[in-house]
């Protein structure tokens, strides 16, 4: 077992010859995104990049899909001390640090030696579009349903979206998505060129669609693979360093809303928000 396959709560890590696989397995329902995967994804990348006989990682999710995103109601448990209350500086200032801790998970796997080829089945919602965009390669299943909803919880998408899509799918599409929070298909994915493509069936033909790619990758030289990656993510890095902490200090600033807690309590009661 490599230092990566270790036991972790969030996802489930082994190595197909010189491919790492990541699956995304939770522990909340549809691979949602909790603490766990907050506090573990930058060791999980962490150790993938020591581990120089890894030329290529595939993300995907276990189940019925790649993830649901947020895990909104464990999320809320950690956020409520730093959103009620009198809010303070040391209140705002722990909620920095928080969305900054929820940043370095996602900035991770677009920051990782190897390329990253996501896997995506069924839902990519919110922070999983987050993860997918940070991906330097992403395919998809016919199955899949994509959506960049913070919006629709009161919330400025904060992880990294907003920053990489507009690379990707240019800044209007981005700006539709992240201010409708609408649900799209793998159709448009494609049109749009957020997937490179997308494949008949579901989590299987879409694993397999994403090893091809990855084992592609990791027949060229590693050294020109990594070069490629470094390049190009250093054109874009001071802006999206820049970006990534303006509007995490946005919402350490306003996060806390009438909004936003009728989002919470309008999750819970399983019906629409209705927001003032």
């Amino acid at each position: 077992m490599t230092e990566a396959e270790k036991s972790w709560a969030s996802v489930s890590v082994e190595r197909r010859g010189a491919i790492a696989v990541v699956t995304l397995v939770g522990p909340g329902k549809g691979n949602a995104m909790g603490p766990e995967f907050w506090a573990e994804m930058p060791d999980v990348m962490a150790s993938l990049n020591r581990d120089r006989s890894v030329r290529a990682c595939v993300i995907r999710g276990a189940g019925k899909c790649f993830t649901v995103g947020l895990d909104l109601m464990r999320t809320m448990g950690e956020l409520s001390p730093m959103l009620t209350g009198p809010q303070l500086a040391d209140q705002r200032r722990e909620l920095l640090a928080l969305i900054e801790r929820y940043q370095r998970a996602i900035s991770c796997v677009a920051e990782a030696r190897v390329p990253v080829v996501a896997a995506i089945h069924g839902y990519c919602l919110g922070g999983g579009l987050d993860l997918a965009s940070a991906a330097d390669v992403r395919v998809a299943s016919s199955d899949a349903t994509f959506s960049l909803r913070e919006v629709r919880i009161a919330i400025v998408a904060d992880v990294g979206s907003l920053q990489r899509l507009p690379g990707i799918v240019g800044e209007g599409r981005t700006r539709e998505w992240a201010l409708t929070g609408r649900d799209f298909d793998a159709a448009e994915a494609l049109r749009t060129g957020l997937v490179t493509s997308v494949c008949e069936g579901g989590a299987d033909a879409v694993f397999g669609a994403a090893m091809a790619v990855a084992e592609r990758l990791a027949t060229n030289s590693p050294v020109a693979v990594e070069g490629v990656k470094a390049v190009m993510n250093d054109a874009r890095a001071s802006r999206e360093r820049e970006d990534l902490r303006r509007v995490a200090l946005w919402n350490a600033a306003f996060l806390s809303s009438k909004d936003l807690q009728e989002a919470f309590v309008a999750f819970a009661e399983r019906r629409e928000a209705k927001f003032e």
